[in-house]
This record gives structure tokens, sequence and C-alpha cells, in this order.
């Protein structure tokens, strides 16, 4: 993920199918991983699966989903559901198969709350999203300090109305290991899954 090195800011936007808009079946996903510049840097895809779970569990199935650079494999996130409606977790591995993190919920009564722990660096951090803050999510330090924040952004009535489809920017320290802003962006996918992916599916 040498890409995400002196990076700042990032664009997610998941593409979804006209077929899917109209009939509400769901689909694999597939996102655009961008700059601010609109400069794609990755794309994200939903690995295979069984149809069935798609079909029942929509949102809260668990699944794979890789992501690659110039048709090279150089990342994949492991999501899973051990249970439906709470402590869900996501895996994230490199290009060769070796964990570098894990994102995982928290029990909170007041604010949803996650632990993001960054395997190779040793090092810890937190996301977390007031209740009256529902489409943003501060990313913390060990000690509590706001480093960043993850944030779905509005895409107008029409499009929140009828489609599931999300875009997400990212803000991070430039300075920051390209290990740990990957663990992070494994955080985006999880939050879509969580939040956003059922709207739009009734």
């Amino acid at each position: 993920m040498e890409k995400l090195n002196s990076i700042s800011d990032l664009v997610v936007r998941q593409r979804k199918e006209l077929a899917e808009i109209i009939t509400g079946f769901e689909t694999k996903n597939a996102y655009s991983i961008e700059d601010v510049h609109g400069q794609q840097l990755y794309v994200a895809a939903e690995g295979s699966g069984s149809t069935m779970m798609r079909i029942f569990l929509r949102a809260f199935r668990p699944f794979t989903i890789r992501i690659f650079a110039g048709g090279s494999d150089v990342m994949s996130l492991q999501i899973l559901r051990p249970f439906r409606w709470y402590f869900h977790r996501v895996e994230v591995e490199d290009g060769q198969g070796q964990l570098i993190g894990v994102v995982e919920r928290q029990f909170n009564w007041l604010n949803r709350r996650y632990v993001v722990t960054c395997t190779p660096a040793q090092k810890e951090y937190y996301i977390e999203s007031p209740m009256l803050s529902p489409w943003t999510f501060y990313i913390r330090d060990s000690k509590g300090v706001e480093q960043g924040k993850i944030t779905k952004k509005w895409g107008g009535l029409i499009k929140e109305a009828i489609s599931n489809a999300d875009d997400f920017g990212v803000t991070w320290p430039a300075q920051w290991d390209a290990g740990v802003k990957s663990v992070l962006l494994g955080a985006v996918f999880l939050i879509d899954f969580i939040y956003f992916e059922s709207r739009g599916q009734s």
C-alpha cells in the first residue's frame, strides 16, 4: 500500500449497478479509492461468496473485500459477524496474506466505538462516533487525542432515497505509516456495512 505514503486524505466511492438500484437485489460491492483530486489509487471488490447469503443476510453477511492496484492484489479485508447486531470485526491482510491489523466494535452505551489494533506498528487507535453525529467517526490515538476522521458524504436527496451507494471521506496525518492507514481504510468498509449498507434495500 505504498501509494498511501504521504497521503493525508482519501475518498472511497461505492459503485452500484443500475439493476441493484432498481430491484433492490444485493449484488457484489465494488469501490473506487481516490485521492482528493479524483485520481484513482486502488479499486476494491467483494470476493466470491454465497448468493443465498447476499439475498437473505444482505448487509449482515460475512464476506471478503480485495483491494487492487494495477491488477495486483495489495490488501484483503475479512469482515466477520460473530453476532448479527454487535461485535463486528474486520481483519486486514496485506497482499501476501499477512495480518496487519484488526478493527473490532466494542460495547458502549453512549457512542459507537471501535478499537483499532495495528500489528506491525504495535499501535492502538480508537474510532468513535457520537450518537448525535451519526455520519462522522473520529479517529483517536491511545491518549484520546483526535488524529483524523471518517465521514459519510451526503449524496443528494434522490441518491440517498433510492440507493445504498455510499461515499466516504477519510483524513489522517500524512506522516503516518502506510500499514496503519491500511488498517483504518479497512474500518471504512466495516462502518459502511454496519450503518449504511441496508439503506435503500427495503
